[in-house]
């Protein structure tokens, strides 16, 4: 049976539109019902639509190794994930990110717009290897014995990065389940070892599929336009990795949280005991992305830390100035709550 072109060699429009249709469709539905139990959910589907949608429009040509294991392994990737965040919407009850946004049509809807660019984009590598210039010998593809250099190293890094992503997700909701005393630090099982080991798991995984994927390109067995495609298809776990580092992972994370320790000990209402200085020390020994023994973390220059270890000073909360900030911020919050009462 021929592969299916449909509507172009790389199917990249038939996966924004299905990717367009859902993600209206559920921002509909959201914005109607005032939810936000769909958001992750919804993305999180989406990634396995497209993986299942790609892998079987090609028919027979796809049903070899390296397609069905890149396409199974988002297919596992986004239950296990999706599966989780619903799980855990469920029992919260909303998710606080989108307070200040649920109940206005255009902020909710730059939500689900830029997710529909978020899944489409990191589908890239699966979406694009699927594809009929890539893998259907008549269109100038053609395929790879599975075993290469890559595919191994894609294999570990995507194993590496799933159980260490599901470890940490899982070792996170039985810490906040257990109600631990305000001001608890995570530092247990993964977390032991770096301050985010959700978000190093996710980057890992992604370079795992994407060097999986490109094999074929790196061998000389897809040429031309496949070739530059497949090679191209790595702004996928770039774009991953520039989100999660600079846009809604590590940013919204690290200095709010630091700020909350802070005010605990030097807002209006300090908590017993001095907070701050215990998270600055936790800060000093854990670090922020590499899993690294905190003995062996703690006496790296500071420089390093800052530059080859990923802990960039626009993560650092300033004590002199985000701190008198933020205690102001607090006062004139007090002052207007009380002004109202």
């Amino acid at each position: 049976m021929a592969v299916r072109h449909v509507l172009d060699d790389y199917y990249l429009a038939i996966t924004f539109l299905v990717s367009l249709a859902l993600q209206l469709s559920l921002f509909l539905v959201s914005f109607t019902l005032q939810t936000d139990k769909l958001t992750d959910f919804g993305g999180s589907i989406n990634f396995l639509l497209l993986a299942f949608l790609t892998l079987f429009l090609g028919n027979e040509s796809n049903f070899v190794a390296r397609n069905i294991i890149a396409s199974v392994f988002v297919m596992i990737w986004s239950i296990r994930l999706g599966g989780f965040l619903f799980f855990r919407v469920l029992k919260t009850g909303k998710d606080g990110r989108f307070d200040e946004m649920r109940a206005h049509f255009f902020k909710f809807a730059g939500f689900w717009t830029f997710q529909l660019f978020w899944v489409w984009t990191v589908s890239l590598p699966v979406t694009i290897l699927n594809s009929p210039n890539v893998s259907d010998a008549a269109s100038g593809g053609g395929h790879l014995a599975f075993g290469t250099a890559g595919d191994i190293i894609g294999v570990i890094l995507f194993a590496l990065g799933f159980l260490l992503e599901a470890i940490a997700d899982q070792q996170k909701y039985l810490f906040k389940s257990s109600k631990p005393p305000k001001g608890a630090i995570m530092t247990k099982g993964v977390w032991r070892f770096m301050r985010h080991p959700n978000y190093t798991g996710e980057i890992c995984l992604w370079w795992g599929i994407w060097a999986l994927c490109v094999s074929p390109a790196t061998h000389g067995v897809v040429s031309g336009g496949g070739r530059k495609a497949l090679i191209a298809s790595v702004l996928g776990p770039v774009f991953i990795s520039l989100l999660l580092f600079f846009v809604s992972g590590l940013p919204p994370s690290e200095k709010p949280t630091a700020k909350k320790y802070y005010l605990m000990s030097h807002g209006a209402n300090p908590e017993s005991g001095d907070k701050w200085a215990e998270y600055k020390a936790y800060l000093n020994r854990t670090s922020i992305f590499f899993p690294i023994p905190p003995s062996l973390y703690r006496p790296i220059p500071a420089v390093i830390k800052q530059t080859l270890l990923l802990d960039f000073p626009m993560f650092k909360f300033d004590e002199h100035k985000d701190g008198k900030e933020a205690v102001e911020e607090e006062r004139r919050k007090n002052s207007e709550q009380g002004g109202e009462a």
